[in-house]
Order: C-alpha cells, then structure tokens, then sequence
C-alpha cells in the first residue's frame, strides 16, 4: 500500500513529460522517502532510456519491482497511471473539445516542468559528475544529445559512455557496496523476454485470422508500446496511424485527446485510454472487419493495458541483468559513467525540450525561478505545481 499510495502522489502531480517525471521520482523516492540513492536511480534511469516504451513509467516500474517484487511494480505502476487514465477516459465519454481556458494551465504546468528538472540536473550532477573525470562525460553526452537528438543518439551516449567509464573510472572513486536485490530470477527474466517477442509474431498473426475486435485493439497498442523509443510524444505517430486510418477514432476525436493528454499529469501512454474509450460503437458503411472493437470503459481498459504491457515484460527481463553487473567492480566502472551520461542527457533535455519549449518569455522564466526557488525551500512539489501554474495561467 504504501508503494501505491507513494506512485498514486505521484500520479496527481507530476506534470510536464517524462523528462519532468524522472525530476518527481528522483524528489520522492531518492530525497523524500530514501528508497534507493542517486547513483541507483540514475542507473535505472540510464537502463530504462535503453529500453523500448516509456521511459518514466519503465522507471517507476523498475522502483517498484525493487522495492516490493512484482506486487510493488504493479501497484507503482497502478498509482503513476490511475488518475490520468480516469481523466482521460471520462474526457473521452463526456466532453466534446478541450476548452479554450486550458491553454494557459498547459503552459504554466510546463514552466514549472523547467525548475523540476534543473533541480534534478543541478542535485544528480553533485553527486554524479561533480569531478574532473565525470564531468567531461557529462559534458560531452549533453552536446551530443543537443546535436544529434534523437531517442537512438540516447542509446549511443549510453553505450560509450560506459565504455569510457570501464576504460577510465576504475578506481576514481570508491566502490561502494551493492545492496540492491533483484527480487526476480533469470528463468523469470528470459521467460519475459521470449513472451515479449512471442506477442509481437502472435497478435498480428491471431488479427487477421480471428474476427476478434478485442484482439485487433490489443495487437495494436502492444505494438506501439513496443516499438517505440523514447516514449511520450514519440508514440503519437505510431497511435495515429493505428487508428484513425481504419477508422476506430475521427482526426479530430485523435487532436481533441491529444490536447487533453496535455492537462493531465502523468504518463502521456495514457492517451492509449482515450482512445479505447473513444472507439466508434460500430464500424463505418461499407468496413471489412468482422467485427468492432469495444469502446468506453472496456475498450480504455484493454488499450492501456495492452500499451503498457511491453514496458513492464522488459523491465522484468532486464533488471535481474542489471543487478548482477552491478556487483562486479569493473561494471560499476562503467555504471559510473553511465551515471555521468544520464545527467547530460537531463542536461540537454532541459535545454530542450523543455525549457526552449516552455520559456517564451521573461515572465515565464520569473516564473521558473520561482518554482526553483519554491522547491529548493523544501515546499512540496504538488503545492508548486497548483500555485505557480495557477498564476502563470492568469497573469501571462
């Protein structure tokens, strides 16, 4: 319970993205509960950012997992995802268009976004790369993230830098003691990851040989959750051209849910719900399918849970990996700059997207220096998030 209640916090407040996310993981669970320190959280940050599907939710996923086995990775998963997923479905049944007045809270949500991150960047790099040898890593990964941004430039900065960590961190500073448990075996790990693949040959395979909606609603948004790298918006193309050519959502049905996916906190996967509540109740004159899929609360239900799946089967068939590296003094060299990279990768990210997207002008960075300046106070982030957003929505 605690777990659910912890991610459910969470769930209701962290606006801005999933670079925004990671800033409110690192604040709840790393500063405010101690559930695990900064050179592990960045580790699974860095694990996460190299797997397919979304990154923050993989994050939360993986924490959980650690903290409470399988049970805990669901119950964080649940907590992040509910409350946004609700939103959105009840958006979906009962509401035409997002109203005009939304506009402003969507971008003071994201000036506040911008102090969020530059508090995680500024406290992960003083514990991170706060020396002569990591610091150029991280240097060098937030100019080649800033050059070259793309979700596989992510996996490339990743890769060398653990490579330069191997090569010249062995010793730099002391090796701490492992503590971290995996609390799921290697027979689990690979068990998830020929499951993985197996859905991604079979649902395509049972579409187009059963006349099942449910399972062409399902094959569908498994294979989105599963193909994409980098999360977030990164999905919406995939999304669209799942269902709006077949005709299960109108266009504009797709940008009315995508502007709400904006105003809710949360993981942006869960538009996944929108879209399976906004299913049209029957097919258009004239389609070929056999059958429909469902719509309203069980077509959300079936849509996030098939999106999501991929997230949690790889996380699962990568952590036990991870644990086991983690014990060796010579990949602790390298997770040391792997850690390094991570906090330029959340450097650049912070340039942009997130800043150059939300600061649009000196009120809006007065308003950034106030969230900073707000949280560096120990006041909690969700008080934060209503206060600043509230009045950036009704001053700017």
């Amino acid at each position: 319970m605690e777990i659910f209640l912890a991610s459910l916090r969470l769930g209701f407040t962290s606006f801005g993205g999933p670079i925004a996310h990671l800033g409110y993981f690192r604040n709840e669970y790393v500063v405010r509960r101690g559930w695990l320190d900064e050179a592990t959280y960045a580790e699974i940050v860095a694990l996460c950012q190299s797997l397919p599907g979304p990154t923050s939710s993989e994050v939360g996923i993986a924490i959980g997992l650690l903290r409470a086995g399988p049970a805990g990775a669901f119950l964080a998963w649940l907590g992040f995802t509910l409350p946004s997923a609700v939103a959105l479905v009840v958006f979906a049944l009962f509401v035409d268009q997002v109203g005009s007045q939304a506009a402003g809270w969507i971008h003071g949500l994201s000036v506040v976004a911008v102090a969020v991150v530059a508090l995680a960047v500024w406290s992960m790099a003083r514990a991170l790369a706060w020396d002569a040898l990591r610091a150029p890593i991280a240097l060098a990964a937030a100019v080649a993230a800033l050059a070259f941004p793309s979700a596989l430039t992510q996996v490339v900065i990743i890769a060398v830098a653990g490579v330069v960590g191997w090569a010249m961190l062995r010793g730099a500073t002391p090796i701490a003691s492992v503590t971290v448990v995996v609390p799921v075996g290697r027979r689990v790990a690979l068990g998830c990851a020929a499951l993985f693949l197996a859905l991604l040959i079979v649902l395509p395979l049972a579409r187009f040989t059963t006349a099942s909606g449910e399972i062409a609603l399902v094959d569908s948004f498994y294979r989105a959750g599963a193909l994409v790298f980098g999360g977030g918006h990164v999905v919406l193309p995939l999304l669209q051209a799942e269902v709006v050519p077949i005709g299960w959502v109108t266009q504009e049905q797709f940008l009315a849910g995508y502007g709400a996916a904006q105003a809710v906190p949360g993981p942006l996967f869960t538009f996944a719900a929108y879209l399976g509540a906004a299913t049209a109740p029957t097919p258009p004159a004239g389609d070929l399918f056999a059958t429909w899929p469902p719509n309203g609360p069980v077509g959300a239900a079936l849509a996030l849970i098939a999106i999501f799946l991929p997230a949690f089967l790889l996380v699962f068939a990568a952590l036990p990996s991870w644990g086991a590296l983690r014990a060796r003094a010579d990949a602790q060299a390298a997770l040391r700059g792997v850690n390094a990279a991570v906090v330029g990768i959340l450097l650049a990210a912070l340039i942009t997207p997130v800043a150059g997207s939300a600061i649009r002008a000196p009120i809006d960075a007065a308003f950034a220096l106030a969230a900073l300046a707000m949280l560096l106070g120990k006041l909690p982030p969700w008080f934060v998030v209503i206060t600043i957003a509230a009045i950036a929505s009704v001053l700017r």
